[in-house]
């Protein structure tokens, strides 16, 4: 699944691309492209101006020149691409839009082979769409309470993955990015929260912080083609991966085999000298 790297190397692309177009067009393409709680459909962006593309957490949306935006979660598998003669169309696609900036034209295309992104259509409340109101600021975000967001961690007694992965406390962190954050923390993934110092804790969340800020500038992670950017590249960040997805592989930092255990519903990658339950 993207996470807040992917998805702000797309809120880049897009508004890089489209930021003062208009759609012309809009159009579904499949039946459940369109969130059900979505306040119309489609086709109601036709005539409105991008004034800007944001994000919280790993919601994306468009703000235009109306009141109501258009909002995209790119759930599994969800991709934006600008289309180009220079390269093939994608399969599965979903949504279709035209665009135009006086005699300029773009086409975008809303492709998701797992469908289980969506998109919609809703009114914003102090400048976030109803369905992200309630995900907590992400690092990024200009308003963020560092301080705040630390001590809502240490209050927890769930699992400190858990914790991290908790969208409504800090929004952004998936699978990837919270293992690779405990690794550079050198905390287990299992350890609870509240048993955690909160000097430990804020080493975490500036390890969350550095290694996303580290992915963003190379364009995310892209494991393979269900994530790609707005115009068709890979992001690069998977050649730096330390635990996530290194099973049996040495440690960069201590030369131990990387352990994978489960973990809930997911997997959990770690350093079993470096990231010592206790």
């Amino acid at each position: 699944m993207p996470e807040l790297p992917e998805v702000e190397t797309v809120r880049r692309g897009l508004a890089h691309f489209l930021i003062g177009y208009r759609f012309t067009s809009a159009a579904g393409l499949h039946p459940r492209v369109l969130k059900p709680a979505s306040l119309q459909p489609l086709a109601a962006v036709v005539g409105a101006k991008i004034k800007s593309v944001n994000r919280r957490g790993k919601f994306l949306w468009f703000e235009l020149d109306r009141e109501q935006a258009l909002v995209a979660h790119l759930g599994m598998s969800g991709q934006f691409l600008v289309a180009s003669k220079d390269r093939p169309a994608p399969g599965h696609v979903r949504a279709h839009f035209d665009l135009s900036k006086g005699l300029k034209k773009q086409e975008l295309l809303f492709s998701d082979q797992r469908t289980f992104g969506w998109l919609s259509v809703e009114e914003l409340t102090d400048g976030i769409p109803q369905s992200a109101l309630h995900i907590a600021r992400d690092p990024f975000d200009s308003a963020f309470d560092r301080s705040a967001v630390i001590a809502a961690m240490k209050s927890r007694k769930a699992a400190i993955k858990s914790v991290i992965l908790n969208q409504e406390i800090m929004s952004g962190v998936g699978n990837i990015y919270a293992d690779e954050s405990l690794w550079r923390a050198k905390i287990h993934p299992e350890i609870p929260a509240a048993d955690l110092s909160t000097r430990k804790i804020t080493s975490l969340v500036d390890a969350a912080i550095e290694v996303m800020a580290a992915a963003i500038e190379v364009g995310g992670t892209s494991f393979d083609a269900m994530y790609i950017n707005v115009n068709g590249e890979s992001g690069f960040f998977e050649t730096s991966l330390a635990a996530y997805g290194q099973e049996g592989e040495p440690c960069p930092r201590c030369g131990r085999q990387i352990r994978r255990i489960a973990f809930g519903n997911r997997s959990s990658h770690f350093c079993p000298k470096c990231q010592v339950k206790g």
